[in-house]
């Protein structure tokens, strides 16, 4: 009598497997570039991930592709920020609610700024930022410019620029007060709103004259390097 033989069949566990080491690969090399720039190895990576080396250069043929990878992440989470907000029934808070998520999100990622300039070759994933973002946040100011709590001269690319100056700050002050672009953060938004929305306390103090010179001699340090 025959008897029917069946075996295993791992392919679907090894895909599982596959996209969890790839997830934890990304996911580290997330918070290596955050806190370290791009000044890191895909060896680093693959210790942080708890993987051997070998399955990093599987996944990402070099340090690049990681990069590029990393980037998508980064415009997956602006994207869920902006949609998040949209939720958000208060259309200045909706406002509010995204400013500072992306102020936060430049400003305590070392690696971002980094991963955008290395990038910067590659239009297409420009492109694809802000055509995910871009919309929801043009609807995001719409709303509150609507609700009479937006100045109505004030634009979408407006906004994106005040969260690069707030993260230039962030830039020049971190080494010496990582707290303090929260402060700028704040003044921001009180330049923008009317007299519909009550102002932002300044619940962070300024930098001290101290902490300038400081932070202009690490600025300086860094250029030299």
């Amino acid at each position: 009598m025959n008897h029917a033989t069946t075996t295993a069949t791992p392919p679907r566990r090894l895909r599982a497997d596959a996209a969890r080491n790839q997830q934890r690969i990304v996911a580290a090399a997330r918070e290596l570039f955050a806190d370290h720039g791009l000044e890191i190895t895909l060896d680093d990576v693959a210790e942080r991930a708890g993987v051997g080396v070998g399955t990093v250069y599987r996944r990402f043929a070099n340090k690049k592709e990681l990069i590029a990878e990393v980037f998508d992440q980064h415009v997956k989470d602006f994207a869920d920020a902006a949609d998040a907000a949209m939720s958000n029934p208060d259309a200045w808070l909706a406002l509010v609610e995204f400013f500072e998520s992306a102020c936060k999100h430049l400003a305590t990622n070392r690696g971002f700024g980094e991963v955008m300039l290395e990038l910067e070759e590659d239009p297409a994933r420009f492109a694809e930022l802000r055509d995910r973002i871009q919309p929801a946040v043009g609807g995001i100011i719409d709303r509150a410019r609507a609700a009479g709590a937006l100045d109505p001269d004030i634009a979408t690319t407006d906004f994106f620029a005040l969260i690069h100056m707030v993260n230039s700050l962030a830039e020049f002050a971190g080494p010496i007060n990582s707290e303090v672009w929260q402060r700028y953060m704040a003044i921001a938004l009180n330049g923008v709103r009317t007299d519909a929305v009550p102002r932002r306390p300044l619940l962070v103090a300024p930098m001290t004259n101290e902490e300038v010179e400081r932070a202009k001699s690490a600025s300086c340090l860094g250029r030299r390097r």
